[in-house]
This record gives structure tokens, sequence and C-alpha cells, in this order.
């Protein structure tokens, strides 16, 4: 039988300080990781960055229902959220593979390893991708491997078990210590203090570190990558001309004096945005071109330049997103400015058995658009400007499509690069590859907003009022009810035409104290009455009736 005695584990609190370092050598490595990452893709581009490119390929593979869930739960802030639990879950991950290297390095660099590898496919996976738009990928996973490693190595041997070192004879005489205590190199300083404690402070000076590098590695690539694709100074030189027909000024009594109400023209800065980029591409409109091919007889090319020597018209439009709940607030109007889209397929000649037009971004996003409704007569744009402005980048600069009638998915191709002649037969789109509805033409809806919802309003006359859309046919009526009673008729602002929201207001008179439903349907110019059943807005647009509840006091 051996003699050897087991080691003794070491108590508890000497053990939690340990996991706690090992934890914080993993978050070490993953800031290192994402900061090498985000320097590298400052000379890629941003959209290859790992974390982006990630939440980029996490948003295709998302199904439609979770998607749809993301947008009505936070708005146009799902892509911060989904940024933020990419960060949590690889922090997270970082936490799990540190304690993991506390035992065994080598599966810590394999997480590194993994990650680098999703990026990588990320990377890959978009549209247009070329190699080295897996560099960042790369060089983040392999400066992540080989953080842990180093660390996990300093953070060992500050904890491994010291030899215990034998305590100096004890002097023979008395008269020792005060014989050598002249001696040069003797004098006692007492216990001597254990390596150990040297190499602790160096793991934690490392671990320190890394996570300072990876900081200032991260934000010095986003400062370096916002500098070198700054596109501001671009737009801010961009001349629009002048529309070669203007519109006439919008008639007045559009918008009724109701404080609370909507502007009737949507200010830019407050214009929806509903999409799948999570960074914004950058296009100077010095490099930027437009392609239409596909079938048609004459391919064209056109230039930015190009494209501001066509005549220019306006077009006055609301524009609405199909995940637009009853009632929400993802539609706006604004009056658009560009080149005739019709005019140019004309000018191309599209061939006969067309019956799409697939518009594709310069981030990969594709639109299909029904091809009729674009050559029937109604002024369909490649829209370079929004209510006198050039494009907002966030809004599609420089070119973006714009088709009255449609919902933005089947009409809006933001950041348009590419126009493509073809049939629903030969090529589905993005979102009705998910399930969406081809056409997307836009439901007739209507809101209340005012009163607010659950507002408190006093007893006796009390103005309601809203907005209806059904573009590119109009609204006709609009009723409010209250309390399940009869529908009685609202008064409609001024008409603006077909394509543009109409406003409404009604008062009601001699509201009692209590709490109290009001609902709201719109008719639209066709003559059709909006659908009282509730439906979601996948996969063609919500319906039903929009209702509030307020309180009378």
């Amino acid at each position: 039988m051996s003699s050897q005695k087991p080691t003794p584990r070491r108590p508890l609190r000497a053990r939690i300080p340990r996991a706690a370092a090992a934890a914080a050598t993993g978050l070490a490595a993953a800031a290192a990781a994402v900061g090498a990452g985000d320097l590298v893709a400052a000379f890629t581009g941003p959209d290859t960055d790992p974390v982006y490119a990630v939440g980029s390929a996490a948003i295709d593979l998302t199904p439609t229902a979770l998607k749809e869930y993301a947008v009505r739960t936070f708005g146009t802030n799902d892509k911060p959220v989904l940024l933020g639990g990419i960060y949590v879950t690889m922090a997270l991950l970082a936490v799990l593979a540190g304690l993991l290297a506390a035992r065994r390095p080598i599966l810590d660099a394999a997480v590194f390893a993994l990650f680098g590898m999703v990026g990588v496919w990320a990377a890959l996976s978009r549209p247009g991708a070329a190699p080295a738009d897996a560099a960042p990928a790369v060089v983040a996973g392999l400066v992540g491997a080989a953080t842990t490693l180093l660390l996990a190595h300093l953070l060992g041997s500050a904890t491994r078990p010291r030899a215990a070192v034998p305590p100096a004879p004890e002097p023979t005489t008395a008269a020792a210590p005060e014989a050598e205590a002249g001696r040069p190199g003797t004098e006692r300083h007492g216990p001597a203090r254990p390596a150990a404690a040297t190499s602790r402070r160096t793991a934690l000076v490392a671990t320190g570190g890394a996570l300072a590098l990876g900081a200032v590695a991260g934000f010095g690539g986003r400062a370096i990558s916002d500098r070198r694709y700054d596109i501001g100074t671009a737009r801010a030189s961009v001349r629009i001309p002048p529309p070669a027909d203007p519109l006439s000024t919008l008639p007045t009594g559009l918008h009724p004096a109701v404080p609370g109400l909507s502007p009737f023209t949507t200010p830019n800065a407050d214009f929806y945005r509903v999409d799948t980029a999570l960074t914004l591409p950058r296009i100077d409109p010095r490099h930027w071109s437009l392609r239409i091919h596909g079938m048609v007889d004459r391919p064209l090319l056109l230039t930015f330049d190009d494209l501001l020597r066509l005549p220019l018209q306006e077009l006055d439009h609301t524009l609405s997103c199909v995940s637009n709940e009853v009632g929400g607030p993802y539609v706006g109007t604004t009056r658009w400015l560009g080149a005739s889209l019709p005019a140019l397929l004309r000018r191309a000649g599209v061939r006969s058995g067309a019956d799409q037009l697939v518009g594709r971004s310069q981030d990969g996003m594709t639109i299909g658009t029904p091809l009729e409704p674009v050559l029937d007569g109604r002024r369909a744009l490649l829209a370079v400007a929004m209510n006198g402005e050039a494009l907002p980048v966030a809004h599609g600069f420089p070119c973006r499509t714009v088709v009255p009638g449609f919902y933005g998915y089947t009409s809006a191709t933001k950041w348009l690069v590419d126009l493509d002649v073809t049939t629903f037969a030969a090529y589905t789109p993005y979102w009705v590859r998910r399930g969406w509805d081809r056409r997307g033409e836009v439901r007739a809806a209507s809101r209340i907003e005012v009163p607010a919802p659950f507002a408190r309003v006093p007893a006796g006359d009390v103005t309601l009022a809203g907005t209806a859309w059904a573009t590119h046919r109009g609204i006709a009526a609009v009723e409010v009810r209250v309390d399940g009673g009869p529908w009685q008729t609202a008064r409609l602002a001024a008409d603006g035409g077909p394509d543009l929201w109409r406003q409404w207001s009604r008062t009601w008179s001699g509201a009692t104290p209590g709490t109290h439903r009001i609902e709201v349907r719109a008719t639209d110019a066709a003559g059709a009455v909006q659908a009282e059943r509730r439906a979601s807005p996948f996969p063609a647009g919500a319906t039903g009736w929009h209702s509030t509840v307020v309180t009378v006091t």
C-alpha cells in the first residue's frame, strides 16, 4: 500500500478567488478578440466586423414569428437589443471558457477558434462577400485563443502550490547573531515573500492589460472605421436639381389644429425605419452606379450624375410598413424627389412576360415589386431626396425606390444598386422567401391619436382625432363610435390625393364620467370598409379596428 498522502483540497475561500480570476481571464481574452476584430474591420468594412456579421446572419436565420415579436416588442430598438444580446452571450461564454481554461487551457482556445470560424462563415455568407471579409473573424479567433492560453498559463503559475521553504537554522550560540550582524549580505528582513505572490500580480496585470488593449483596439477601430467610411461630407456636397415639373403646394386644411395629432408631413428625423441592416451601408455617390438588366432589350448602367441629369419628379406619398400593428407608428408622409422609374424601364425596353422588378440593395437585401403596377401610370420614383434634402443615410442614400400603393417590403429598396426585370417564377425575393405575401398591397388602416391611450379627460365635449390611409386608393370616410354604440361620421380634413393619408376629427359630445372605449374604422375611395377582424401583420398586413380606452373625470 502506498504511503503517499492525498493532496488536501484547498479551502473554499481559496478556490473562489481563483474561479473569479479564471472568469476574468476569459472576459479579457474575449475583449482582446473583439477589439482585434473591430480594428481589422476598420480596413475591410464595417459590415465585416465579426459581431455585426454574426448578428446579420442571425437576423437572416431568425424565424418570421420571432422577427415580428422583436419588432412588436422593441420597435426600432430591435437592432440594439440584438447586438446587446450577442455581447452578453459572448461574455457568458467567455466566463465559461475562462473557467474551463483553469483546468484545460486548450478548451478555452478551442472556444475562441470556434468563435472565429462562426465569424468567418457569417462574413462569407453575405451577398457579394470577398475572401478578405473573413480577415476580422480570423484575427479575432487567433487573438482570443493566444490571449487565453497566455493568461491561463500565468494564472496557473500564480495559483500552483509551491514547495515549502525550510526555515533557516537557529544560531548555535547567543553571540553568533551579534558576530555576524556586521557582515555584508547578512541583514535580516523577516520571512521571505513567496514567489507565487509575484506571479499572481503578473497574472492580474496581464489580465487587466488584455482588457485595456481590447477596449483601445475596439474603440480605435470604430473611430477609424467611422472616419474612413464617413460619407457625411459627400452627402452634404450633393446638389439636388429642382424638379422639372414641381408639384403645387399642399392644400390648406390638411391638418386639423388638434394638439397631439401627428403633423401631416413627417420630419425626416421622425420617419420610421424598419429594416435588417445592423450597419448602415455608406455609399459615396461618386462611386455609386445602378444597373438595370434582366428581361430588357437595352440594359442600362447609370451613375449618380446620370441620374441627376434626368428630369426629376416630385411625389407626395404616405409610406407604411407591413409590420405595423393596428394603430401602430410605422407610417409616415413625405415629399419625395427622384427620376421616373417607369420612364427608365421603358427606355430599357421591358420584354413580354416579365412580371416582377427586383431591387437589390448594397447590403444584399432584395425587394420584389409587381411590374404591372409600376408601369400603370402611377408616379413611381428612383428617389434621391425627401422633404427637400438628399436622402438621409438611414433612408437609403444615395438612391431608393418608391412605388405608391405597396408596403415598403415590396416597393422600397434602400441603398439601391441593381434592378432586375424578371418573373415571380424565376426569382423569390427576401421577404417572400420568408412567407410574406408576394404583392404587399397596402390595406386600409386608421388610428386614434387623440386622446392618447388611457388618457384622463374632463367630462363634457371631448375632441377625437387621428389619421387614416389606403395608399393609392385614398380615404372616402372615417367613422368613430363609443362603447359599441352607433357609428358616427368624422370630419375629414382636406384631401391631398390618393397617395396620402387623411386626418380626421370629431367632437364627442356629452362624455360622462367613467371608463370608455373608442373605436375607429375607415372606408377607402373604392367603397371598401376597413375589416373588423383582427389579424397580425404576417403575411399580408394587419387588419382590424383600432380602439383606445380613456377615463372621463
